[in-house]
């Protein structure tokens, strides 16, 4: 069985963490994924930073736009993580744009993923029809999971359908902004939780952007399986480098 659906399994409530690979420093990845899991971190989005990732808000881009000057590409994260799974076993998902996993070949980077221990890939500009039909054949190969977004404005059928093709847990984007741009949750989010809890989906959902401290994080999960935390912890690492990453987490646990 795939590592996040041994997870989503937990009776817990799941905590995710987001990093850029190749930030604040190139070789920061590795130990920072170590760091996360003796911390008690539940998995681990991994961001392959993009020249213009469209979904993410400034914390995010201005770390991107670090780690690609650091020297971060594709195949540098491939390397540093070729031996990940000898010291870390929670799941690790790589979350990235399609353009650099196109130019890698979809299969190729698939294959890569499977061999180092990747479980699952979140690519916020595939659409999911393409995915269905182009895609999902090889990713099933691989068994890796594709974890889709749905939003305030996702329509009803649109989820339905994401519901049915999902393997893993479906991304809650909390509201149509941007990642980074909010750090209280209103009644119109409150509202879309719990229209998304009336469905009854099939496959549990993780909410992610505007997750920054245990309040956040309390309001999510009081909804959803788990919660993502990104641009939160990318501030934490410019302002505190690699050192306090278990202070990190044991705030927003408490």
């Amino acid at each position: 069985m795939n590592r996040i659906n041994q997870k989503l399994q937990s009776t817990k409530k799941l905590l995710s963490i987001y990093f850029t690979a190749g930030y604040p420093k190139l070789n920061n990845t590795v130990s920072i994924i170590q760091d996360l899991e003796k911390s008690g971190v539940d998995f681990i989005e991994i961001g392959l930073p993009f020249s213009d990732p469209l979904a993410d808000g400034p914390t995010i881009q201005e770390s991107s736009t670090i780690a690609l000057k650091n020297g971060m590409t594709t195949e540098i994260l491939f390397e540093q993580l070729k031996n990940i799974r000898k010291t870390v076993s929670i799941p690790l998902v790589i979350m990235g744009y399609f353009n650099p996993m196109m130019q890698y070949g979809v299969e190729a980077f698939c294959k890569k993923c499977a061999e180092i221990g990747i479980d699952g890939l979140i690519i916020p500009d595939l659409p999911v029809k393409e995915y269905n039909e182009n895609y999902k054949a090889i990713f099933d190969k691989y068994n890796l999971i594709n974890v889709f977004l749905i939003t305030p404005q996702t329509s009803g059928e649109r989820i339905r359908f994401i519901d049915e093709i999902s393997n893993g847990f479906i991304y809650m984007v909390s509201s149509a902004s941007v990642t980074g741009t909010q750090n209280t949750f209103g009644n119109t989010q409150n509202e879309y939780f719990e229209r998304i809890g009336a469905m009854n989906l099939k496959s549990p959902q993780i909410i992610g952007f505007g997750i920054s401290n245990a309040e956040t994080f309390q309001q999510a999960t009081k909804y959803a399986k788990g919660a993502i935390i990104g641009s939160a912890f990318i501030k934490h690492l410019n302002e505190n480098g690699t050192n306090k990453i278990a202070e990190f987490v044991k705030s927003i646990r408490k």
